[in-house]
């Protein structure tokens, strides 16, 4: 069964404008299904192997361009073939028309690094990630709430809202993640997929990056960050935790970065040097990849469990990235501490007018859920800062504070004021 993706429509505008489009995300986020039916039957489509060099394409990748004239071509796992991307890029500059190439891969170090350097004004790039909530009931057509928020929070606030209906309770939701065959699969299965998850990502994915050498100690590295998730980030702790130093576990952690299982948020600060300097905070991507990590063994476990407040920060805020996903240009996505302790879960910046974005596994909400977010606007006054949003497994939109909202976080559609 195909599921219609969020960035569909995205991808359909940018092939009309770049010769290249480069889709690029975790493995089994759906990149070959997505490509596979976004275009008609018959579409050129090859799929390449790490082991096996597919129609000589890294021996000879003139002759296999030369093989498959038809446009667009789609290349599927680019990574496995980096020899492929200097013919492509001599190709595009002889006829630089749209849509001739569009290229998935799965490792963004290789994707992302030769393609931005090789293919330069030539090609754009879509990060696919697991589903969001609209997806996980086929509803991507519905798109989602993120937009019209930034848009214009106090239009979007007065209208009628509606929550997406899963028929599932938000502690499977978190355990199952958002993975698309973990959301479409028998709940008696799930644990069993990811543990052959973690399996293939680290005997495939890391081993091909060549950058391990203990593979025990990594292994322990990639739990540790999952318990982490929704903190700061102490590249120091992480690495004193298992035994290797600060620089292991930076390099540790670009890898999971770079296979798409982990994503940091950078601190904001008024002032720049401090914004760079600041510790980011650090979120694993999939909540029910973290709960397989940390042997969380039912949905049921996860009611009274220590993490279970950072599992649901962690799967909203993959969720708003999702949603950004299909947002052009992007919202920056910040988090803020003040040295007081203070803190906002994310802010999002957005036309110099800045979001604040607090996120809270409670469904009974109040004015003292917003000092995170009203200590924001006191250290900023001078900031243009909108109504601040307080994300919660609530039941409807109500406002909390002379300024704030709180909001369900599984808002689907919102009809008229």
């Amino acid at each position: 069964m195909y599921v219609n993706r969020l960035i569909t429509e995205r991808l359909n505008s940018l092939i009309g404008t770049f010769p290249v489009v480069v889709i690029s995300g975790a493995r089994q986020v759906g990149k070959s299904t997505l490509i596979q039916n976004a275009f008609p039957e018959g579409t050129d489509y090859v799929v390449f192997d790490p082991v096996t060099d597919i129609e000589n394409a890294r021996q000879d990748p003139d002759l296999f361009l030369d093989n498959h004239p038809s446009r667009p071509l789609l290349l599927d796992e680019i990574q496995y073939v980096p020899e492929l991307v200097a013919a492509l890029k001599r190709r595009i500059d002889r006829n630089r028309f749209p849509g001739q190439f569009i290229l998935t891969g799965s490792r963004q170090w290789q994707v992302m690094k030769s393609m931005a350097e090789s293919l330069a004004g030539r090609a754009v790039f879509l990060d696919l990630e697991g589903f969001c909530i609209a997806e996980s009931v086929d509803s991507a057509g519905m798109g989602g709430w993120l937009g019209a928020w930034l848009e214009n929070p106090l239009d979007f606030a007065g209208m009628d809202h509606e929550v997406f209906e899963t028929g599932r309770t938000l502690f499977e939701m978190l355990w199952r993640g958002w993975l698309p065959q973990a959301v479409l699969m028998p709940l008696e299965s799930i644990a069993d997929f990811h543990e052959s998850y973690l399996r293939t990502y680290v005997e495939r994915d890391v081993r091909l990056l060549g950058d391990v050498f203990d593979w025990q100690s990594f292994g322990r590295f990639v739990r540790l960050a999952s318990a982490l998730t929704g903190q700061e980030v102490n590249y120091s702790q992480l690495g004193r935790d298992i035994g290797v130093s600060p620089q292991t576990s930076r390099r540790w952690l670009d890898i999971l970065i770079a296979t798409f299982q982990w994503f940091e948020v950078p601190a904001y600060s008024g002032n720049t040097v401090k914004r760079i300097s600041s510790k980011p905070k650090g979120y694993f991507a999939d909540s029910g990849f973290a709960c397989s990590l940390q042997h969380v063994s039912s949905p049921g476990a996860l009611g009274g469990h220590p993490m279970l407040g950072a599992l649901f920060e962690t799967c909203v805020a993959a969720e708003i990235r999702k949603l950004s996903a299909g947002i052009s240009p992007k919202p920056a996505i910040w988090h803020w501490r003040s040295r007081g302790g203070a803190e906002v879960d994310l802010v999002l910046e957005r036309d110099n007018r800045f979001f604040p974005v607090e996120i809270k596994v409670k469904t009974r909400l109040s004015r003292h859920d917003t000092k995170g977010i009203s200590a924001f606007r006191k250290t900023y006054p001078d900031l243009n800062i909108a109504p601040g949003l307080v994300l919660a497994p609530t039941e409807r939109m109500l406002k909390i504070s002379d300024q704030d909202y709180a909001m369900p976080w599984n808002v689907s559609v919102s009809g008229t004021v």
